[in-house]
């Protein structure tokens, strides 16, 4: 399964373009006109209907609407769902984490705690100069979260990501990839730490990534979040520098096959705002501009960090100054038609009387 797994890339981030660089081009006709959201009403990485409340909940020193939240993932296997908020709930915790600490102290042994202490500890350890070695000490924190519910997916997520910052062999970070694919076999979270990791590995091998995107997303159910892999792999290749190496209808075909995920889910909503996003700016860089506006109409107001944090400090502004790029290129097809030339009468001329 290694072996497999290890037909990946680096994602590569671009050189970051300075904030002064960021702000979209005056000239651009108004968004409202293409029928997208006015500047000023974009938001980045806004949470849906459950997250949001739970948020604010926590913001007020309170973990119970977390609790339940994360209590009813596991409860209807929303594993997808499960995994995104654990990672939105975390990265609130970072500047506020007494409600995580209340409920840790008051109820040590649930999984859904010890889920978000496993992630926090994760990331709060990936920033540090001292990465590996702190990520070791958290071994055991990861350890109880997936000893906590057993059918759950999301610890061994968090164990992959785990493993490639402690640059853990590929011997062992097959177990834990094996582990999660019996949990579930086509979870999106679980393949990207997995791509993530073979690509600190195997550099460069972006055919063989769009191979392993390929073959997952054909396995997958055509809802799936899978179907998003290969133009995951696209993104990689183009930003990357390296589309050359890849035949021009392999990014082409990746990008139709996210085209076709993003109609299944409804306009203008949190859920698929991400995968979305990353898919403009593959339709953009593959100057397929019409594409990318229709995608833009999906989006709605729902910006979301990635893809635009790999390419800016400011990945809001980023976004922003590409959609109206996008609504540039496309203006000339809200030019009006010609006027028909006007009959005797002044009225319009009219190819037969009847």
């Amino acid at each position: 399964m290694v072996d497999t797994m290890a037909l990946l890339h680096p994602f590569s981030r671009a050189a970051r373009t300075p904030r002064t660089a960021q702000h979209p081009a005056a000239s651009a006709p108004p968004a409202d006109a293409f029928g997208l959201p006015a500047d000023d009403e974009v938001l980045l990485d806004a949470p849906d209907d459950r997250l949001g409340p739970a948020l604010v909940a926590a913001a007020r020193g309170e973990y119970g609407p977390v609790s339940a939240l994360l209590t009813g993932t596991r409860a209807r296997g929303e594993w997808e769902y499960r995994d995104r908020y654990a990672r939105r709930l975390t990265a609130f915790a970072r500047s506020r984490v007494e409600w995580l600490e209340q409920w840790y102290a008051d109820t040590p042994h649930d999984p859904d705690v010890l889920l978000l202490r496993a992630q926090l500890a994760v990331d709060r350890a990936w920033d540090s100069p001292a990465r590996a070695e702190l990520l070791r000490e958290v071994s055991p924190m990861i350890t109880a979260a997936a000893r906590g519910d057993d059918r759950d997916p999301v610890p061994w997520r968090i164990a992959l990501d785990h493993a490639r910052g402690a640059g853990a062999g590929h011997k062992y970070f097959g177990e834990l990839w094996e582990a999660a694919l019996r949990r579930a076999p086509h979870h999106y979270g679980c393949h990207t730490a997995a791509l993530r990791y073979l690509a600190a590995s195997w550099k460069g091998s972006y055919r063989e990534c769009f191979d392993f995107a390929d073959r997952a997303a054909q396995d997958a159910q055509d809802d799936s979040l899978l179907q998003a892999l290969p133009s995951r792999a696209a993104f990689a290749c183009l930003t990357g520098g390296a589309d050359s190496q890849v035949p021009r209808e392999r990014l082409e075909a990746a990008a139709d096959r996210a085209i076709a995920l993003s109609a299944r889910f409804p306009a203008a909503t949190p859920w698929p705002a991400e995968i979305r996003n990353k898919l403009v700016y593959v339709l953009v860089r593959l100057e397929r501009r019409q594409d990318a506006l229709a995608q833009l109409r999906l989006i709605g107001p729902y910006a979301t960090s990635f893809p635009w944090d790999h390419l800016s400090d400011d990945p809001l502004a980023l976004f922003l100054k590409m959609r109206a790029d996008v609504v540039g290129h496309c203006s000339e097809a809200l030019e009006p038609p010609p006027r028909e030339p006007l009959g005797d009468h002044g009225g319009r001329a009219r190819s037969a009387d009847h």
